[in-house]
């Protein structure tokens, strides 16, 4: 690595590989919730299903969950410059596609396709962060990535929803490709390449295991909207069976230092208690991501503009905190900003059980600024301990490890608060209560169960430590960990 780019940054300023790194992740992640509000015009202008039509979501995680795994391996064997120019390509190659299709299977292959270069990008940017940015200035640059991936999510039902008003859904892609090209162009000008690749054979067993292991777990839990939990339940258990033979390959293939996904991560104390905060609170803030905009639409009969107003706020609130929040962390250490944010997080998902269909929108949108404001509390700090628990060569293994199960807890949180909800709902149904005062139970018991598994965020905050100090220590002791663990 060069002296220029492993040196702190002059007067505290973030370095131009990240400021294009988050510029580039920001597209990407905006156009990940962006089809949200357009699956009634597919149904419409396609002529498929609405459970068809999810497919545009479903099929991009999908996606995630099967490539994510494989870009701790990736991002060691090719220059930064190399991945981001794969990453924006193919992104932009899914872009076009969908723009152009004809047809609703040539949609849901784009889609895809623009899944594959998100799913490099988030590794590539904290694997980078990592790097070139000293330990005493990571919470204030991770603060303002957060800032990025925050706000990204926040505007895309917004935006969506406003183009929606004037256009077709194809606008969607077309507005988002010519400012892909600007800022893939923009990256491929300014970007330097940060570290050395490895040489290296992948191996193709655990490619395949990866993706079906983990493919199929995210498959499994997004079927159990449906009424038959049979089925979904068998795709889970043979996911879970392949994940279980992805990990035991990989502890096989650390014997010769070339494994797909480096396990030597989750021995680290401080990265598995983040691993598992982290995959909690993103579980419980998508199920109620899920359940708010059911809430204000089937129940309270708003627009989905409407309700993307209405969470607008928290979004931004989240993002524009996380510089702050970033500099705190600096100053003051973790446990200051993480123990806090877990209980507002509980506080936030515990007031929500507490929805009527005369509670305050002014009530509805001061609980989701808490949640989002909590969110960044705990997150920024998280994210910059764990990974900075780690050895500088296992940076893009933990980061690809942490993106793989945000996308499973994505999954799980979503397919937890529906089935919840589902149940007491159909249940009260049966046995003679209004739909509407059912459906509501429903929500109310979802928003329950979410606060309940805050209860374990707060859990894990508390074991955290303020910082990652001991990180060099710990790591000499990971690198002789798994070799003996693989003996054994």
């Amino acid at each position: 690595m060069s002296a220029e780019l492993s040196a702190p940054a002059s007067g505290g300023r973030t370095p131009t590989v990240i400021r294009v790194l988050v510029l580039a992740t920001f597209v990407v992640i905006l156009n990940e919730t962006i089809m949200i509000n357009a699956i009634p015009r597919l149904m419409a202008d396609l002529e498929v299903t609405e459970r068809a039509a999810q497919w545009v979501s479903t099929a991009f995680m999908l996606t995630m969950a099967a490539v994510i795994p494989t870009t701790g391996w990736f991002l060691q064997r090719v220059s930064t410059r190399r991945a981001y120019a794969v990453a924006m390509g193919v992104f932009l190659a899914g872009t076009a596609l969908s723009a152009v299709a004809p047809s609703f299977a040539v949609l849901l292959l784009g889609r895809i396709i623009q899944a594959g270069g998100t799913a490099v990008m988030m590794p590539l940017l904290m694997t980078t962060l990592m790097t070139v940015v000293p330990e005493q200035d990571r919470g204030r640059v991770m603060g303002n990535v957060t800032l990025a991936i925050s706000v990204a999510p926040a505007l895309g039902p917004v935006v969506s929803g406003m183009v929606l008003q004037i256009g077709s859904w194809r606008w969607l892609f077309v507005l988002v490709l010519p400012i892909t090209a600007v800022v893939t162009l923009l990256g491929l000008r300014r970007l330097e390449n940060v570290g050395e690749p490895q040489a290296g054979a992948i191996d193709w067993s655990s490619v395949v295991f990866a993706a079906l292991g983990f493919g199929g777990l995210v498959f499994g839990l997004s079927r159990f909207e449906s009424d038959n939990y049979t089925s979904p339940a068998l795709i889970v258990a043979a996911g879970s069976a392949l994940i279980a033979v992805f990990v035991f390959r990989q502890l096989r293939l650390q014997r010769t230092g070339t494994p797909l996904l480096d396990l030597r991560v989750l021995l680290s104390s401080t990265y598995a208690k983040a691993l598992v905060l982290m995959s909690v609170a993103f579980m419980a803030m998508l199920g109620s991501m899920i359940l708010l905009p059911l809430y204000l639409q089937n129940l309270r009969g708003l627009s989905p503009l409407q309700t993307g107003l209405l969470v607008m706020p928290g979004g931004l609130a989240m993002g524009l905190l996380g510089p702050t929040v970033g500099r705190l962390f600096d100053r003051f250490g973790g446990r200051v900003l993480v123990i806090p944010g877990s209980v507002g997080i509980a506080a936030a998902l515990a007031g929500f059980t507490q929805i009527s269909m005369s509670m305050p929108y002014w009530q509805l949108l001061a609980l989701h600024v808490l949640l989002m404001v909590s969110l960044a509390a705990a997150f920024t700090p998280v994210f910059t301990l764990g990974l900075g628990a780690l050895p500088q060569h296992l940076y893009s293994h933990g980061s690809s490890m942490l993106g793989t199960l945000q996308q499973v807890a994505a999954a799980f949180g979503t397919a937890l608060v529906v089935t919840v909800m589902s149940a007491r709902s159909t249940g009260l149904v049966a046995d003679g209560t209004d739909p509407v005062t059912a459906h509501l139970d429903g929500m109310r018991l979802a928003f329950l169960v979410s606060a309940a598994l805050a209860l374990v965020v707060i859990a894990m905050a508390v074991l955290l430590p303020s910082r990652a100090a001991a990180a060099p220590e710990e790591a000499d002791e990971l690198d002789t960990a798994v070799p003996e663990l693989v003996k054994s």
